[in-house]
């Protein structure tokens, strides 16, 4: 798999690239801001997610964004992770610049008003109301992240640590957040789909390079230091079924264990063939629904496993159950048909991403951001060279008691 693109830097530290896709008759503009809710003050958080809310509010030329871009066909959205910020806007072809204009214009003279800040600190909290503590296992992800770090900020999720914390943002907080963080030098640009590269460069200059650079100042974080005992809590709540979520520890973004847990978690629970689903689910019958997936930070992050169990199953036989698997994993090697076929698996979706611009845009920003950004290509090779003894290894390094956080959830 090969994605091709152009990649520059303007004078003013905006980092662009380029991709074409002749058979698109749409684009993608894609922005993305060096800034998540780890850099956020450990008094304030949310902030960060919330001022992505900000960015919709409008700028000191265009009240309303939305109504901008609809009028020329574009569709909008945004996300905040613990690592960073991204904006998209998927607009037709000719009409590319009418996306560039209000990204640079929002990027230069966002409208931060006392009016604005209070109607999305608002939705900003009802939303954490609605999503996080009012839906059944709204919180979990709150709870398991909170006990799982001690000093990383990743003990946080991007939504914030309690509602508390979002009241108490100003506008003075506000703007020093913008003036900070919302720099072009502290920002990717990626234009995916039927574009000119001579003219888009040319579209992309005019907008962007009056822009002036700002330094950032970052917050200095610690990384979470190696775990010398299990951590265990016990969660009363009135849900449907009582739930169970394990946290291991495992590698960043870049190093080689990444890509290796990205594999166990398919081994472990990518469709029906899958080791948990067909062992746990359904011959034993220990859980109703059981699930892996990664926490994909950027720092070391989380390997999660969740299952929710059949009545009358009690929490200790679960957690026991899971750990039987993990075991038969760290000990023995996997099947070279077992290995292939996850492979293939991981391929396709591979593939399947790369077909679509949207995602495209936002794995090369994110390799841009980690200072290479052709690891959208160098992902697919990483992925084929693991082997079943990799595998082996790593298991046996993740899948240990004292590097797990396990949560009891629902009724005790």
């Amino acid at each position: 798999m090969n994605i091709e693109f152009d990649f520059f830097t303007l004078d003013n530290g905006l980092r662009v690239l380029l991709h074409l896709d002749s058979k698109s008759n749409v684009v993608t503009s894609n922005i993305l801001y060096d800034v998540g809710s780890k850099h956020e003050d450990p008094d304030f958080t949310g902030l960060a997610h919330l001022f992505e809310h900000l960015m919709f509010s409008g700028t000191k030329n265009h009240s309303n964004f939305d109504s901008f871009l609809e009028k020329v066909g574009a569709q909008n959205n945004a996300f905040t992770s613990s690592d960073l910020t991204n904006y998209y806007i998927t607009i037709p072809s000719n009409n590319l610049e009418h996306a560039l204009y209000i990204e640079s214009d929002r990027m230069s003279n966002l409208n931060v008003s006392q009016k604005n800040l209070d109607i999305q600190k608002n939705v900003v909290i009802e939303e954490f109301k609605q999503n996080y503590l009012n839906q059944p296992y709204g919180d979990l992800h709150l709870i398991i992240r909170a006990a799982s770090y001690n000093v990383h900020p990743y003990n946080w999720c991007p939504i914030g640590k309690e509602i508390s914390h979002i009241e108490k943002i100003d506008l003075n907080i506000a703007n020093q957040f913008f003036q900070n963080f919302y720099t072009p030098n502290n920002a990717i640009l990626v234009v995916a789909g039927n574009i000119n590269f001579e003219k888009t460069k040319k579209m992309i200059s005019s907008h962007f390079s009056s822009i002036p650079f700002r330094d950032v100042v970052r917050r200095k974080y610690l990384f979470e230091p190696k775990k010398k005992e299990k951590i265990h809590l016990n969660i009363k709540r009135d849900v449907p079924s009582k739930c169970i979520l394990l946290a291991f520890h495992m590698g960043a973004r870049l190093e080689n264990s990444f890509y290796i847990s990205k594999l166990i978690s398919r081994i472990l629970s990518s469709g029906v063939s899958s080791r948990l689903y067909n062992n746990l689910v359904m011959k034993e019958k220990i859980f109703s629904k059981v699930e892996t997936y990664l926490g994909e930070e950027i720092d070391p992050s989380l390997f999660y496993i969740k299952g929710f169990l059949n009545e009358n199953v009690d929490y200790s036989l679960a957690e026991k159950r899971i750990f039987h698997e993990l075991e038969s994993l760290s000990s023995f090697l996997i099947s070279d048909e077992e290995l292939n076929r996850v492979q293939k698996k991981n391929e396709s979706a591979l593939r399947f991403s790369s077909l679509n611009n949207s995602y495209k845009s936002v794995d090369l920003a994110i390799g841009a951001l980690l200072g290479n950004p052709n690891l959208i290509n160098e992902d697919f090779s990483m992925f084929k060279s693991i082997s079943r003894k990799d595998i082996l290894i790593e298991a046996k390094k993740i899948f240990t008691k004292t590097n797990c956080t396990s949560l009891y959830y629902g009724k005790m």
